[in-house]
């Protein structure tokens, strides 16, 4: 049987990247999103066209219910997951962190870190030899942000994707000995719908590399992290960032 990939957020960006690599590598994918069926759909067309085989599934990763049915609907139609990428993940209003609404945070949390644990538990439970599976990975999509902070614009984001760092670290420890390796890739600035316009434009002259990445370069990260060739990589947090600590 093929391995089965789940990949949250995957209508677009660095998710719908991610999924399409996968497709092309063999995978059945997941595709899934919280809004736009449209554009879902659109990536399993690109992943079928492809030779590849996908089915988009709605549901908000900060819904603890839609997460189970996420699983099981997979279960039923893919068969086990054997890779989940937590790509999922919001960054909120733009604002200094006096001005920040309470409830911002309390979104941004819920999706970016609340949920990516939800989705993890629900893996774990399926891949862990501890549980009768066979084994498996998780890449979590992190971010630069959480070490440069995010001063003026998103506190909150860095904040979340801090937490990520420290949920990648821990839970790679619990379970690297049930078969699970647990690893993130930090992307640095990429030309995807989350960045502002005005920090795409003036991203070549602070990335070292000169130019901004592309989807498909964070997608590679992933694609290796959740193949056999990074066997002995468990607890890593790869940075892709064109040079930008």
């Amino acid at each position: 049987m093929s391995e089965v990939a789940i990949v949250t957020g995957a209508s677009r960006g660095i998710g719908a990247a991610v999924a399409r690599l996968l497709g092309a590598n063999g995978y059945r994918v997941c595709v899934n999103y919280r809004a736009g069926r449209e554009a879902a759909d659109s990536v399993v067309a690109d992943i079928a066209e492809a030779g590849g085989e996908a089915l988009a599934v709605q549901a908000d990763v900060a819904d603890r219910d839609a997460v189970r049915r996420l699983f099981e609907t997979v279960d039923d139609r893919l068969g086990p997951v054997t890779a989940l990428v937590n790509n999922a993940g919001i960054h909120g209003p733009r604002a200094r962190v006096e001005d920040l609404d309470p409830k911002v945070l309390e979104e941004v949390l819920a999706v970016n870190v609340v949920g990516l644990v939800a989705c993890s538990q629900e893996a774990v439970r399926r891949m862990s030899t501890r549980h009768g599976g066979g084994g498996g990975a998780i890449v979590n999509i992190s971010s630069g942000a959480a070490h440069i902070g995010g001063a003026g614009d998103g506190v909150q984001y860095a904040v979340s994707k801090g937490a990520v760092n420290s949920f990648t670290i821990g839970l790679s420890q619990e379970v690297a000995g049930e078969g699970i390796r647990v690893n993130a890739v930090s992307p640095g600035l990429t030309r995807t719908d989350m960045p502002s316009p005005a920090a795409l434009e003036r991203g070549p002259s602070i990335i070292p590399m000169g130019r901004v990445g592309d989807a498909e370069e964070i997608a590679e990260a992933v694609l290796w992290l959740v193949s056999d060739r990074a066997s002995f990589v468990a607890g890593a947090n790869i940075r892709v960032a064109g040079g930008r600590p």
